[in-house]
């Protein structure tokens, strides 16, 4: 894990010399649910807020990394033995989308990339009762993200994004699929540029 950070910082040290670097802020709602061997779940909303970077590497063409704080998680109706109830599964990660971005020059761009998260807690609630399910979650995600967006010339933006889970978040899982799958509509502010 430690080489992995050190290729990103040379990466985005030898990125930072090719041209102009945007910086800003953004926040907005998650609409989140866990996708795979799963049935009856609800999409849950939640929030994310966090800083990015936009750094040009052609015309057209920038890398966009982001640092995201993101509440995710799904809800379920269930069922048992005629008693029913709902649940809620609540994660919190820190995330950090390494896109590749195009910009038109209307404003409008779109990026994919991959996506790594680091989960900082994982609980559920179900009908006023709370559990800790940290230790059954493993503490890494990966997920691919596709996103559009706007940002105008006072630079005030708007985006979308769909982050698809590719990883599976059981530690014991075993042929029990269960996967990340998160809507995003935000804002953001572009601080500055150097």
């Amino acid at each position: 894990m430690k080489k992995f950070f050190l290729v990103l910082l040379l990466a985005g040290g030898n990125l930072l010399s090719f041209g102009q670097v945007k910086y800003g802020a953004k926040a907005g709602l998650n609409l989140s649910n866990v996708a795979g061997d799963v049935e009856g779940n609800k999409m849950k909303l939640g929030i994310h807020f966090g800083g990015f970077a936009d750094v040009a590497f052609a015309e057209q063409f920038s890398f966009h990394p982001e640092l995201v704080f993101s509440t995710q998680g799904a809800k379920s109706d269930w069922e048992y033995e005629g008693v029913s109830g709902k649940s809620t599964i609540n994660l919190t990660y820190i995330n950090l989308p390494l896109l590749a971005q195009y910009n038109h020059e209307s404003g409008f761009f779109a990026h994919t990339g991959p996506q790594l998260g680091f989960l900082l807690s994982a609980k559920a609630k179900s009908d006023g009762e709370k559990e800790d399910l940290k230790d059954g979650y493993k503490t890494f995600d990966f997920a691919w993200a596709f996103g559009a967006g706007y940002v105008t010339k006072s630079n005030i933006g708007f985006n979308a994004r769909f982050n698809l889970g590719l990883s599976n978040l059981g530690k014991e899982s075993g042929d029990y699929k269960v996967k990340n799958s998160v809507i995003q509509i935000g804002a953001f502010y572009i601080l500055g540029s150097k």
